[in-house]
């Protein structure tokens, strides 16, 4: 399985891949601190810059911008290879349909799952760095408030990596259409914010854990259903 995922990494355009990975990291590193001085900063009713404790309730939902990657590597890994006809030849290998596609959705799981985890680091650093500078947030980050980040951090990075192959079956296997795919990423990064709007209030953590389910089902009707949508 090892072998079938590095040889997914390899086909990849992998200076375009890392590129777009730096991309995410830059932004969403500087994103915490920039709506805390700038977005939030007149919103009274909002404690996210009451203590470390506090804005780390802010800088998880921003990590879900990873989910936009991991509709990049479904497209890429998956899309591509149906349209350019090219998954023909990767079924023809002496491997199961349902091992390849398994092979495909660790790959992308583990690739958003690794990414993400680097981006809670940098996106922590970072924003200590710059409240030392701006002082966006009161006090300083306590031994609770590292333990907590760093538990968090684990966690939500595997809910983003299992919510990224939520469209892989239908959007991805069985559409094989790219923006729709890219559509229902940006849906599922904004859904506790849709949520608020239409007034339901929900905890976050039953949310995430919903999608993470949601993510493991797509994954099994891919593997179960791969032989039955045909190559082309």
């Amino acid at each position: 399985m090892v072998k079938l995922m590095m040889l997914e990494w390899r086909k990849l355009e992998q200076r375009k891949v890392i590129g777009e990975v730096i991309i995410y990291w830059a932004i969403l590193m500087f994103l915490p601190a920039f709506f805390l001085k700038v977005v939030l900063a007149d919103e009274p009713t909002v404690t996210f810059g009451q203590s470390y404790s506090h804005a780390i309730q802010l800088m998880l939902p921003i990590q879900m911008g990873f989910l936009l990657f991991g509709a990049s590597l479904i497209n890429h890994v998956f899309i591509e290879e149906y349209k350019n006809k090219t998954i023909a030849l990767s079924f023809g290998y002496p491997i199961s349909r349902k091992r390849l596609v398994m092979a495909k959705a660790l790959f992308i799981g583990l690739s958003v799952f690794i990414c993400t985890l680097i981006s809670f680091v940098l996106s922590g650093i970072t924003t200590y760095v710059l409240d030392q500078v701006l002082d966006v947030i009161k006090g300083e980050p306590t031994l609770a408030d590292l333990i907590t980040y760093t538990g968090r951090m684990i966690i939500h990075s595997i809910v983003v990596a299992f919510a990224s192959l939520i469209p892989l079956f239908f959007f991805g296997l069985w559409r094989r259409a790219v923006i729709p795919t890219v559509i229902c990423a940006v849906f599922l990064m904004q859904f506790p914010n849709f949520l608020g709007m239409v007034q339901i209030t929900l905890n976050l953590d039953i949310i995430y854990t919903v999608l993470s389910l949601v993510g493991v089902g797509s994954v099994w009707l891919s593997v179960r259903m791969v032989n039955r949508l045909g190559d082309l």
